[in-house]
């Protein structure tokens, strides 16, 4: 069963547009699981040797990179500022407008 979710969860992370981000929590709204942030979490650590699913796009509800030590290092910044994305003391910045909500982008 776990494969399965963790495979609905990484087709929801493979749609965030580049410059994007959303969170664990608002993945899990989108699949029906609005208690699930902590299942996201735990595909976003197995997904590490998937290339296609850009795991450095969720952040937790307050735009910290939580999960950045899975990245090793700097890693998850680095990608997301190559995309354009500012981050101060391991925070998005203007978060709220970079904010991608799937139950509204996709419906």
């Amino acid at each position: 069963m776990a494969s399965d979710a963790f495979q609905d969860i990484y087709e929801v992370v493979k749609l965030i547009p580049p410059g994007r981000v959303t969170s664990y929590g608002a993945i899990a709204e989108y699949l029906g699981s609005k208690g699930g942030a902590r299942l996201v979490g735990w595909a976003m650590n197995a997904c590490h040797t998937i290339p296609d699913v850009p795991a450095h796009r969720v952040v937790n509800r307050n735009g910290v990179l939580t999960g950045k030590h899975h990245f090793g290092g700097n890693r998850m910044q680095e990608l997301l500022e190559a995309e354009g994305i500012q981050i101060k003391n391991d925070q998005i910045q203007d978060f709220k407008n970079l904010f991608w909500s799937p139950k509204e982008e996709l419906l």
